[in-house]
């Protein structure tokens, strides 16, 4: 289900599938390059939104097709915003593990967060863990060479 909010966004409601997660993700990279976002940008934001999806899917709804995941998205020049909301109990991203650590370098899980945090100017995890909000800000509708706005290469402001 789709809605075109007052404020310009757009929302989406979808099934706790991966599927369904996948199409979200090919709308949204259409919407960003009808706004001229570089491939470089879009690859970051496809791969930081995937993570984000998915965790909202596996670990917030538990798989279970009848919760849904909720995901509120404005696309302009100079910024991308979105917030996206599972039915799960939430969580608090400081009990993760560290993904550079030497004994979780060979876990297959655990790097959602820190890819996020990467290709986003910035992700806030709001209490109680359940809703997720990122941003890409381009400065002069473009990012600085390395991908990040501030060039301080770990995706917060």
């Amino acid at each position: 289900m789709q809605s075109r909010e007052p404020d310009g966004s757009v929302e989406f409601v979808i099934p706790s599938d991966l599927n369904e997660a996948r199409n979200l993700q090919d709308i949204i990279e259409t919407q960003l390059r009808q706004c001229a976002f570089e491939d470089r940008e879009i690859f970051g934001i496809r791969l930081a939104l995937e993570e984000a999806i998915v965790n909202a899917i596996k670990h917030g709804n538990q798989m279970d097709q009848g919760k849904k995941v909720q995901v509120r998205f404005c696309i302009q020049p100079h910024r991308f915003d979105i917030d996206i909301a599972d039915e799960g109990p939430g969580y608090d991203p400081e009990d993760l593990p560290d993904p550079l650590a030497d004994e979780n370098l060979e876990r297959p899980c655990g790097r959602g967060i820190f890819l996020m945090r990467h290709y986003m100017t910035e992700v806030i995890v709001h209490p109680p863990g359940n809703l997720l909000t990122m941003s890409k800000v381009r400065t002069n509708g473009h990012t600085n060479g390395n991908g990040h706005v501030n060039g301080n290469g770990n995706g917060k402001k």
